[in-house]
């Protein structure tokens, strides 16, 4: 207590003296303000106990991040980035960009339909050369994305360089409020099997999950496949009502608990359902967290329906907003929730000491609860789902030429020309990359001089190290350098063994460009393995069944 006695009037004395020889007085009050009320808010609503001397001794932004990735603050001129999270609106032209690193310029990457930049006719690999006379020439994704968005209404003037054409065009595009879509589609599959794609909790996002699975069953779904992968969450408040459209009213469905009384809150459904009895599996993975944990994890306690894919993230953390002086925002972790049968699932457990870290809670530390049917579950680790199915792994090559882990942008130009050379292409669920046009990629990546980095040379290389080091690499010299020999990089043959991989992943990048995100979606499917056991089991009602009963 001592030191952060010190600190404060250190801080103190040394903002007065500033105020008085710079007369920056208004500036002093703001920061002691603002540092006073994110500590106070901290100390009291925080789940854990804080350890006062490293939290204050480090300042607001090291406090913070000593505590857990979802506790932050936002400036007044950040409010608008906490907003779209939460509401998944914000004000622009409906487009997602990216930063072409051969180019060294912001392109475009996709439309969202409907949009002004779908109306406008802006195209994937169009190349944004100015904003109302502003270059934009070596300026980031972040500098380009603020200069593209707005207010409400008002217009602004883009120039664009279209690669195909090496055209400049000229738009005049006004700004629309955008709302990014929590289900960009849902639509009834082969076999009368309801499909509805869910991505985000956004504020409203659970009546368009309603208005759905109406539709979905007005038109005879026999089944319903809810896809919660990717989905980080959002919204308790959204999810609860998601949870109450398939079970009945006056359920308890989520608990949350912190240090405060009033942090505590009880969750019930409060309608009649719209449906008890028709058969539901939700697909989950890793990117599943958070509401989408309450959503799928209830659902599972509830025994209402059947959980497909890889185990979820394991976020069993609520947060509230926080209103600070001079327009700040603080997002605050004050508990933790627990789904009814009274798990929490939180993975991950933050730690305070040296600076904050984190551990993942042991499987011997986990407990056992029972859903409504007496299955057996596990709290401290995510959501298991009954049914695990593995994705198709991504090969390392992939992640090089979509330019995730290298500056090639060899397959994003291929998109761009296929695009051109393409007035239209075949529906979603029929379009494919022919054997031809995969060799004219395949004959552009080694003209292209493209290379990426092995993870089995890797892993090699510090074998050798290793055996060096260990004094077993002169008896082992011959074996290894021929077997270093073999796994030298061999670029057409990694492109023809991944082929109907990077085939797929060419095609779901063009169909958006034709048919946008719910395009997108469609042609997935038709590769998709969990998606492909969900419609299985659904039509099995025997193995749907038995995966419910008490084991």
């Amino acid at each position: 207590m001592k030191r952060i006695a010190f600190l404060l009037a250190v801080l103190i004395s040394t903002f007065s003296m500033v105020a008085q020889t710079n007369n920056h007085s208004s500036k002093v009050a703001k920061n002691l303000d603002v540092f006073n009320a994110i500590y106070k808010n901290l100390d009291l609503l925080y789940v854990d106990t804080l350890d006062a001397n490293e939290v204050v001794g480090y300042g607001i932004n090291s406090m913070l991040h000593s505590l857990d990735p979802y506790t932050e603050y936002y400036t007044k001129e950040k409010n608008d980035e906490l907003n779209t999270t939460l509401t998944g609106k914000y004000a622009g032209i409906g487009a997602l960009i990216k930063y072409n690193n051969q180019l060294k310029n912001v392109v475009i990457d996709q439309a969202y339909a409907n949009t002004p930049a779908a109306e406008a006719g802006l195209k994937k690999g169009d190349i944004i050369l100015s904003i109302d006379d502003k270059p934009m020439a070596g300026k980031d994704n972040s500098y380009v994305s603020n200069s593209l968005r707005g207010e409400p209404g008002t217009s602004f003037k883009l120039k664009v360089k279209r690669p195909s054409t090496s055209k400049v065009l000229t738009f005049k595009i006004t700004r629309r409020s955008i709302q990014l879509p929590s289900v960009p589609y849902y639509g009834m599959q082969p076999g009368n099997i309801g499909y509805i794609k869910y991505t985000s909790f956004t504020e409203g996002s659970a009546k368009q999950i309603r208005s759905a699975f109406i539709d979905l069953k007005s038109k005879g779904a026999k089944g319903l496949v809810l896809d919660l992968r990717g989905n980080g969450g959002g919204s308790l408040g959204e999810a609860v009502q998601i949870v109450n459209m398939f079970v009945p009213k006056g359920i308890t469905i989520v608990q949350t608990k912190g240090k405060l009384q009033r942090a505590n809150a009880e969750y019930k459904t409060t309608e009649e359902p719209l449906d008890t009895v028709m058969p539901i599996v939700v697909l989950v993975d890793g990117n599943s967290a958070s509401a989408s944990e309450i959503t799928s994890g209830s659902l599972q306690d509830l025994d209402r329906a059947v959980i497909l894919g890889t185990r979820t993230f394991g976020k069993g953390l609520v947060q509230q907003v926080i209103n600070l002086p001079y327009g700040g925002l603080m997002k605050l972790t004050t508990g933790k929730y627990y789904i009814p049968s009274g798990r929490c699932i939180q993975a991950i457990r933050y730690k305070h000491n040296n600076g904050g870290r984190m551990e993942h809670v042991p499987d011997s530390l986990t407990k056992t609860f029972y859903t409504r049917l007496g299955r057996a579950v596990k709290d401290g680790g995510g959501i298991t789902p009954d049914v695990e199915v593995k994705a198709d792994s991504v090969p390392n090559i992939a992640f090089y030429l979509a330019g995730v882990r290298d500056s090639n942008e060899v397959m994003f130009n291929y998109e761009v020309d296929y695009i051109a050379k393409h007035p239209t292409i075949s529906s979603p669920e029929k379009f494919v990359i022919s054997d031809a046009d995969y060799q004219i990629f395949k004959d552009k990546v080694i003209k292209s001089g493209f290379k990426y980095d092995g993870e089995t040379s890797k892993y090699l290389e510090n074998i050798i190290r290793l055996a060096k080091f260990e004094g077993y690499y002169n008896d082992a010299k011959p074996q290894l350098e021929a077997l270093k020999e073999k796994l030298q990089h061999n670029v057409a043959h990694d492109l023809e063994y991944n082929k109907a991989f990077i085939s797929n992943l060419l095609a779901n990048d063009i169909v958006q460009a034709y048919y946008f995100q719910e395009g997108g979606i469609v042609h997935s499917l038709q590769q998709d393995k969990q998606w492909k056991k969900a419609v299985e089991l659904l039509n099995n009602p025997k193995e749907y069944k038995d995966l419910l009963k008490k084991k």
